[in-house]
C-alpha cells in the first residue's frame, strides 16, 4: 500500500491529515488564557499585511502539509513562497547525542509543520523563571504550508579523516564535495556543512521560527554554520503554479520537472534500489548554489542583450522566435542573417535537456538579498536548490557546461555550494522512525 503522500505529496491534505485541534497555534494561545492579548498585538503590527486564513482566496496557502509519507515533504510539494535554509555542523563526537537530537528534532518538526509549537506545552503559561520552551514568534500564525526537509553532508560521515559516528562505510559513493568550476568565488563559511534543514513556508516568520527553534535545542550538539533566507520562489514544482521570476526579471524554471510526472521523478530525482546504500533508497541528493547576481550591470544592459543572454523574451517568457512560454525550444530558428534566434551561448540552450543529452533536474530555488557588498552594490541573487538522483551524471555535467560557455556568466558568480543526501520520508504510524533512523540505527 502506498503512503499518504507517495509521489504526489503536493496534494492538499485530507481531513484526516489536518492537525489535531490541540496542535493549533491559536488554540495553544487560547488554552493558556492569553490569546486575546497576543493576537490583538499581532493584528496591530506584526501580522499586518499577511494573508489571512479567513480570506477564502488564500486558505490553501495556510493549511498544514503532511509531515510523514514515502518522501520527505518540501521536494515536490507545491513550492512555497519563502524559505530559511539552515546548515549545521555537529560539535560532538557522541553518536548517542546526535541520535537523541535527531529524535527530538523529528518530534519538533512534526509539531511545527502541523501548526503547533516546538514543544507541546507551548511558549506561554510556563515557569516565569525559566526560558520558554518555544521562542514564540509564530504564536497566532497558521501552519502556512511549512515543510522541513533534512539532508546529511559528506562531512557528517567522515570529517578530517575521522569517522565520528561509525557510519563512514555507509556514505553514498556519490555524496562528495562538488568539483571546482570556473566563475566561482566560493566563501567557505557559506559552503559545506554536516546537516541541512530546508524550511519552506508561505510566511517568512514561520520558516525562520522553525530553524531558530531547531538551532536553539541543538546547542551543545550542533552549531549553525550558515543560514540563508529566501523570498519569491524561482521555480514551480506543480502544474498549477505559474512560472515565477528571478531578480533579473525573467521567468525562471519554465521547463522544471513537475510533481504530476512520476516517471520523470523516478528517472531524475528519486534514488532507486541499487543506486547506493539501502538507507537512501527513495531519497534524493540536494545541491545548493548561492549565485550572486551583478544586478547593477544587468540593469544597464539593453533588453535585446538581456533576451539574447537568456534565450527567452522578458515579458512573455516565450523562447526567442516564438510567442508562448511553454512552446518547445526551437534551436533551428534563425533571423534574416541566418543567425540563431536562440544564441549558441544562451542560458536556456545550454541548460536544456536537448543540449545536454537528456539531463534534467528538479529545481527549487529562491531569490535573496543580503544587504550590500561594501562597494555600492547589492548583495543579491539566487539561492539555487536542485534535487537529483545522481549528481555525477546530472548536475556536474550541466554546471560544467554552463560554467564554460553560458553568456549569463558575465552577470553572475557562484559564492557558496553544498551537497547533501536526503533520506526518504518517515512511515506513517511508526513512532520509532526519526530523521536519519535508517542511517544511524
Amino acid at each position: 500500500m502506498s503512503s499518504p503522500r507517495s509521489n504526489s505529496e503536493n496534494h492538499p491534505p485530507s481531513d484526516a491529515d489536518q492537525p489535531r485541534p490541540g496542535f493549533s497555534r491559536r488554540r495553544l494561545i487560547g488554552a493558556a488564557g492569553v490569546g486575546a492579548a497576543v493576537v490583538g498585538a499581532a493584528s496591530a503590527g506584526a501580522l499586518a499585511g499577511r494573508a489571512s486564513a479567513a480570506n477564502p482566496s488564500t486558505d490553501h496557502l495556510q493549511v498544514a502539509v503532511p509531515f510523514r509519507g514515502e518522501r520527505q515533504a518540501g521536494i515536490v510539494t507545491a513550492q512555497q513562497d519563502r524559505m530559511t535554509f539552515g546548515v549545521f555542523d555537529v560539535t560532538t563526537d557522541s553518536r548517542d547525542d546526535v541520535v537523541a537530537l535527531l529524535q527530538e528534532w523529528t518530534a519538533m518538526a512534526e509539531r511545527m509543520t502541523q501548526g503547533g509549537e516546538a514543544f507541546t506545552d507551548g511558549a506561554v503559561g510556563l515557569n516565569p523563571y525559566a526560558p520558554p520552551s518555544d521562542t514564540g514568534e509564530a504564536l497566532g500564525l497558521p501552519a502556512s504550508q511549512l515543510t522541513l526537509t533534512i539532508g546529511f553532508g559528506p562531512s557528517f560521515f567522515l570529517k578530517d579523516g575521522k569517522d565520528r559516528f561509525g557510519i563512514a562505510s555507509r556514505r553514498p559513493e556519490l555524496l562528495k564535495n562538488l568539483p571546482k568550476f570556473p566563475n566561482e568565488t566560493m566563501d567557505p563559511a557559506r559552503s559545506g556543512g554536516d546537516i541541512c534543514v530546508q524550511a519552506c513556508a508561505n510566511d517568512p516568520q514561520v520558516a525562520f521560527h522553525a530553524i531558530r527553534n531547531l538551532a536553539r535545542v541543538g546547542f551543545g550538539t550542533v552549531a549553525v554554520r550558515y543560514a540563508q533566507q529566501g523570498f519569491g520562489r524561482t521555480s514551480s514544482t506543480t502544474q498549477d503554479q505559474a512560472t515565477p521570476r528571478n531578480l533579473f526579471g525573467f521567468k525562471d524554471g519554465t521547463n522544471n520537472i513537475k510533481a504530476e510526472d512520476p516517471g520523470n521523478l523516478d528517472n531524475h530525482v528519486w534514488v532507486a534500489d541499487g543506486d547506493g546504500p539501502a538507507w537512501l533508497t527513495g531519497g534524493t541528493y540536494l545541491i545548493t548554489r548561492r549565485i550572486r547576481m551583478r544586478i547593477e550591470n544587468w540593469d544597464r544592459t539593453t533588453l535585446l542583450e538581456q533576451e539574447r543572454v537568456i534565450g527567452r523574451q522578458k515579458g512573455s517568457g516565450a523562447p526567442n522566435g516564438l510567442t508562448q512560454e511553454f512552446q518547445e525550444l526551437d534551436f533551428d530558428l534563425t533571423d534574416d542573417k541566418d543567425k540563431p534566434l536562440i544564441d549558441v551561448d544562451a542560458h536556456v540552450r545550454l541548460a536544456s535537456p536537448e543540449h545536454l543529452g537528456g539531463i534534467e533536474i528538479l529545481r527549487r530555488g529562491y531569490n535573496f538579498t543580503d544587504g550590500n557588498d561594501g562597494f555600492g552594490h547589492m548583495d543579491a541573487g539566487l539561492f539555487f536548490i536542485a534535487f537529483v538522483r545522481n549528481p555525477e551524471t546530472q548536475f556536474i555535467p550541466m554546471q560544467a557546461e554552463l560554467a564554460r560557455k553560458d553568456a549569463l556568466n558575465e552577470y553572475i558568480t557562484h559564492t557558496g555550494t553544498a551537497i547533501f543526501a536526503v533520506p526518504p520520508g518517515l512511515p506513517q504510524g511508526d513512532p520509532t522512525a526519526f530523521w536519519g533512523s535508517t542511517l544511524l540505527v
